[in-house]
């Protein structure tokens, strides 16, 4: 059974939340909170705690801190990655209007010491990602094709070009990122953060 606690201002979140957790015969709520005034006690007893980003300032609390429950942050802005590296606990991040199915998934998941979340809260968004890159958006997709070992004929295939074009794509590729082959290109690319393998 996982033990969860929901932290949200709103009577209607909690609400919503509740009703959303009530069909897995796994999860338990064993309370629901407003903020985060609640008791030591209750946040240990807690595997997971849901809290709203407007209640997240639990961040620094030393209650928090000290307990072993994950936390499961639902909010739209993504989090600074490098911030919440620092805290010791289990967490997660979804969208405020997560899916019933998200949710529990989530939750399963912090609750066996796994941290989730939304792909556009955890890491740039694609278009600030191509903002910060020396590559074009098909050069970005060539790359990206590079780093799954696909040969120049198989990514003319994938993006529906010529050969040639694929190695013209290449060539400015090494150029651009200052390397001489695929395995120093895909390393430039998982480096700069513009491709994820």
């Amino acid at each position: 059974m996982i033990s969860v606690l929901i932290v949200a201002p709103s009577p209607a979140l909690r609400a919503g939340l509740r009703s959303l957790l009530f069909s897995d015969d796994e999860i338990k709520i064993i309370g629901e909170v407003d903020r985060w005034n609640t008791s030591i006690d209750e946040i240990n007893e807690a595997d997971v705690v849901i809290t709203s980003a407007s209640s997240a300032s639990f961040l620094e609390d030393e209650v928090v801190a000290s307990s072993s429950a994950s936390i499961l942050i639902l909010s739209d802005d993504p989090l600074n990655i490098q911030e919440m590296t620092r805290f010791q606990y289990i967490w997660g991040i979804l969208p405020s209007d997560a899916s019933a199915e998200e949710l529990l998934a989530a939750i399963h998941a912090l609750s066996q010491g796994l941290i989730v979340g939304e792909r556009s809260l955890l890491f740039a968004t694609e278009k600030e990602t191509l903002l910060n890159s020396p590559l074009t958006n098909r050069e970005t997709e060539v790359l990206n094709l590079l780093s799954k070992g696909l040969a120049n004929k198989q990514i003319a295939m994938a993006l529906g070009i010529s050969e040639h074009t694929v190695k013209f794509h290449v060539s400015s590729i090494y150029t651009k990122l200052n390397v001489t082959n695929r395995t120093e290109a895909v390393h430039e690319g998982l480096r700069g953060g513009w491709i994820a393998l």
